[in-house]
């Protein structure tokens, strides 16, 4: 098997992603289809009632986190209706993370990818809140996530320090990060690299601005 994985997560910067070589996995339902996936990750109560309920469909095989594999055990229906789509229940919470919580898709994703499928280097497109203050996602299109500056802050200040601990637990994995200005506001080790272009792609967006509500045409017209 290859050592290449792309993870392509719900941020703006996803719109980085063009078809390549390698493993690809996407964050809960990403903004525009991705051809020949190896899987989705997802972690959230909200993200299982919404599919329960039937406001997203979310295709292919699954891999979930702690609390989805809470929500099999409390409805047992949806565990009967899903269960073909469940390629396994990731449960790993390693110590830099107080709790499941603040360990969130991304996370678990690129945890389950470097640690469970031993890939060696995973390219990352969609993670904005590295760089910038905005937490915005696909998911808001579909689940009701407050993005106030107040949820902002504390979001990315429990979410950033998670990210240095899976790329220092896993320093002989090479991590590649795309983001249109790439100035991270977190202290990245040698083995992340971040990119501003990527085959071409170059500024999903003419200028990082303000976080504004997540638009998926604006992801799907992104410049080439």
């Amino acid at each position: 098997m290859s050592g290449v994985a792309h993870l392509i997560g719900n941020g703006k910067s996803s719109g980085f992603y063009v078809p390549s070589s390698g493993l690809k996995i996407t964050c809960n339902l990403p903004p525009f289809e991705i051809n020949n996936l190896y899987t989705t990750v997802m972690v959230d109560f909200k993200m299982m009632n919404a599919i329960h309920s039937g406001n997203v469909v979310v295709p292919g095989d699954w891999v979930l986190g702690a609390r989805p594999h809470k929500w099999m055990e409390m409805k047992n229906d949806f565990y009967i209706k899903y269960s073909r789509q469940i390629k396994e229940f990731y449960l790993v919470l390693p110590k830099y993370a107080e709790n499941y919580t603040d360990f969130n898709c991304g996370h678990m994703a690129t945890h389950y990818i470097a640690n469970k499928l031993k890939r060696t280097e995973i390219h990352m497109y969609g993670f904005d809140s590295i760089f910038e203050f905005d937490t915005t996602s696909m998911s808001d299109t579909f689940l009701n996530s407050p993005r106030d500056n107040m949820n902002t802050e504390r979001l990315t200040n429990k979410w950033r320090p998670i990210w240095n601990g899976i790329f220092n637990e896993f320093s002989n994995t090479q991590f590649i990060l795309y983001h249109d200005r790439g100035n991270p506001q977190v202290k990245l080790p040698q083995n992340v690299q971040v990119k501003t272009s990527n085959k071409g792609r170059t500024a999903i967006r003419k200028k990082v601005e303000p976080s504004k509500p997540f638009d998926r045409q604006e992801i799907l017209n992104s410049s080439v």
